[in-house]
């Protein structure tokens, strides 16, 4: 009788109205009644770039399906297809499917043919598929039961997320930089793996990334007990092998901090044909009396210009006495501000006199290649926020490590379509270099009316959207792309 009671208590407060203030002589109510609507309008753009890109169809081949066929409905791709768009509209947690599922453009986004979900054959109710569904696709890795059926291969979703990104690139690209980073992803409970990371100062899980330029090409969870270069040759084994498929001409440089100044990392680099590396150096007393001189001439011009930060750089050659195989060509920032002495170090095998086909050969001396290409990477930097405050893809709320690591790949396709609905359908635009959460807010969050009949799903997008015509020109870019195909 009380779990009754509590039902119908909520049913009650659902529809009463919502009084507010009056405007004049009228009253102002609003309720829950306005029927088939939706807030999100621009989930068809999603739809429109995941069919040329052919995503989520491709990423329901990484998936093992063992349900009997004559009780599903809810296919693999379809269930992809509402996680994915889910999390790229700013709905990240499962349990936000409890009423996403009964949006009906969501569900003709997912390829649903009953939008409604008035003709279901098992469970009548909301077309989508409900948060226990998609919780048993996201553990069916962990979980050996007759209710978890749809394992994935994490191999091959690796796979799939490198050969989406390479064809992102330019074939002809002349040189591509791949930047490294590992960003703490703190946790919030008992997960699998769960260790303390002094850096971060709590329990974290530290996630491998790579990306060139605004393309995501690897996404690794790992546990924090190892550093940021643990596992990164075998990585780039695989990132530069995608890559070279790709752009077969392209130099390739690695760029990072100096949590990947490994001397594994440079050797590897080094062994490579055209591949080249610049990494950050960590400080140490060696470095320091090597660099003397510069931060000295630093201090001084400092003394005369005043309170403006005031820059040398130099270069050398070093080679530590234990853990490098060679010596290297080491970049010194000598710079003195207000707050004081800032040296910086740089390693890299990039030639001072540039490359041999480069008009420009002073690119990689020491200022150009520290202030213009190093600091350069502060850009990934801002492109790991978008996945992390935009698209939440520190959410590791499951109590695995498998299914975590499969939270963390949606988020990165989710991101990954983002950017080709920024890339290709808004380049030029007001939005062209706009971050996702700001193109979700003013491209994909749409008020509309869904009509559903026999021959037709009619939308009717909100008439005072401000920004009607940047919609219309997505549109007629995105739907002039070619349909992926089997």
């Amino acid at each position: 009788m009380k779990l009754s009671t509590t039902a119908s208590s909520a049913t009650e407060c659902r529809n009463q109205p919502l009084l507010f203030q009056d405007l004049g002589s009228r009253k102002v109510v609003a309720d829950f009644s306005g029927g088939t609507l939706s807030s999100d309008g621009g989930v068809l753009l999603l739809r429109q770039v995941d069919l040329a890109l052919g995503l989520t169809r491709r990423l329901a081949g990484c998936f093992g399906d063992q349900r009997n066929p004559i009780f599903v409905e809810h296919s693999v791709p379809e269930l992809l297809a509402q996680r994915i768009y889910a999390e790229a509209l700013g709905y990240e947690d499962v349990n936000d499917h409890q009423q996403l599922r009964r949006d009906p453009l969501l569900a003709t986004a997912c390829g649903k043919k009953d939008p409604l979900g008035e003709n279901r054959t098992f469970h009548p109710g909301p077309a989508l598929a409900a948060p226990s569904t998609l919780n048993r696709l996201e553990l069916s890795n962990n979980k050996n039961s007759r209710c978890h059926k749809l394992p994935h291969d994490p191999n091959r979703i690796q796979a799939l997320l490198l050969e989406m990104g390479a064809r992102c690139l330019p074939r002809y690209a002349e040189e591509i930089v791949i930047d490294l980073d590992a960003m703490g992803h703190r946790l919030h409970g008992s997960q699998e793996g769960r260790h303390f990371n002094a850096y971060y100062d709590d329990y974290v899980y530290l996630p491998l990334y790579a990306f060139v330029g605004n393309i995501p090409m690897w996404a690794q969870l790992r546990t924090s007990d190892h550093g940021a270069a643990h596992g990164v040759v075998p990585a780039l084994e695989q990132i530069v092998t995608a890559i070279r498929r790709r752009c077969k001409k392209a130099r390739i440089i690695i760029r990072g901090d100096s949590g990947f100044c490994h001397d594994e990392i440079m050797t590897w680099c080094e062994s490579q044909p055209a591949v080249y590396y610049c990494l950050g150096l960590g400080k140490n007393s060696v470095l320091l009396e090597r660099a003397d001189k510069a931060m000295m001439d630093a201090r001084a011009r400092h003394c005369l210009t005043g309170a403006a930060p005031t820059r040398v750089f130099s270069e050398f050659e070093y080679q530590t006495q234990k853990t490098w195989s060679r010596a290297r060509r080491v970049i010194a920032k000598a710079e003195v501000t207000a707050q004081g002495d800032n040296p910086r170090f740089i390693v890299t095998n990039l030639p001072a006199t540039g490359f041999r086909d480069e008009a420009d050969k002073t690119r990689f001396t020491a200022a150009r290649l520290y202030e213009e290409f190093y600091c350069a990477r502060g850009e990934m930097e801002n492109v790991l926020k978008q996945q992390v405050l935009d698209l939440e893809a520190d959410r590791m709320s499951t109590h695995y490590l498998a299914s975590n690591q499969l939270r963390l790949w949606l988020a990165t396709f989710a991101y990954l379509l983002m950017e080709r609905v920024r890339a290709l359908g808004l380049y030029g635009s007001q939005l062209a270099q706009a971050t996702v959460g700001s193109v979700r807010l003013k491209l994909l969050k749409v008020a509309a009316q869904v009509t559903v009949s026999v021959r037709r799903v009619y939308v009717q997008l909100s008439s005072a959207y401000p920004l009607q015509e940047l919609f219309a020109l997505c549109h007629r870019r995105l739907m002039s792309l070619p349909l992926w195909s089997d």
